[in-house]
């Protein structure tokens, strides 16, 4: 999404002007019309189309131009995976975010690698559920609890080094400041934010922590992200791990 006005709801989250545009892509015809129902009572969402297989996403991506594909990952005909990276690819102002059943990092990993902003499992509450949309949909990024930990995992093990600069992206490198400069941008809270959603946290288990609404924990978020120049949930666990943030342990 672009540009949109933000106001709020009766969940205290971010909410634009206008709906934020969901395709639900799965092949079971009863999920679907569950989520269907579900968003269809959110006031700041509308369901814009529906897919049971891959390709079917991908199609109907071109044609409405949703701003959030709900994505399966497994489908016949492609995998949910695979429509993901074509969908990032093709149409990079649209954000996936997986709801599946699968829980393995293995799973976790590729989905971000293809592009996706989310990863959440069928077992979570709608409540949970209506919170990552929105967090995509304004640009950030929504892991199921616990899963960061396995990002940091994947970073360390293949980049064994990664407290060096030498491994650095350009995004990580300090480039003559010190961290306490760089962090200096933040305000406090905005520090504490950062750690706990590098850790793995919701925004409600944040706003829970620090005894905050979610709207405040998600406009610190949005804050931090845009200060330090992450664009990604795997920028933000990188910086935290380089600058001794978050410990990094395997």
């Amino acid at each position: 999404m672009t540009g949109e006005q933000i106001i709020t709801d009766e969940y205290n989250a971010a909410v634009p002007a206008q709906p934020i545009r969901v395709l639900l892509a799965d092949d079971h015809d009863i999920l679907r019309q569950g989520l269907k129902l579900l968003f269809e009572v959110q006031a700041d969402m509308l369901v814009v189309g529906e897919a049971r297989t891959g390709i079917g996403a991908i199609e109907q991506t071109a044609e409405l131009q949703p701003h959030v594909v709900i994505m399966d990952i497994s489908m016949a005909e492609m995998d949910g995976l695979e429509a993901c990276q074509h969908i990032r690819k093709q149409f990079p102002t649209t954000q996936v975010l997986i709801l599946t059943m699968h829980e393995s990092e293995e799973f976790f990993l590729q989905a971000l690698r293809v592009g996706a902003a989310g990863y959440l499992v069928k077992k979570a509450a709608p409540s949970e559920l209506s919170a990552a949309v929105r967090t995509v949909a304004s640009g950030g990024a929504y892991l199921y609890p616990g899963l960061a930990k396995a990002l940091i995992r994947a970073f360390v093990t293949t980049n064994p080094n990664s407290s060096s600069q030498a491994n650095l992206t350009n995004m990580e490198k300090p480039q003559s400041i010190t961290l306490a400069r760089t962090l200096d941008i933040l305000t406090p809270r905005e520090a504490e934010v950062l750690k706990f959603v590098a850790e793995g946290l919701t925004n409600q288990e944040i706003a829970d922590r620090l005894v905050l609404s979610i709207k405040t924990v998600q406009a610190h978020r949005a804050n931090v992200m845009e200060k330090l120049g992450l664009h990604d949930i795997t920028h933000l666990v990188r910086f935290a791990i380089h600058h001794g943030l978050i410990q990094a342990e395997l």
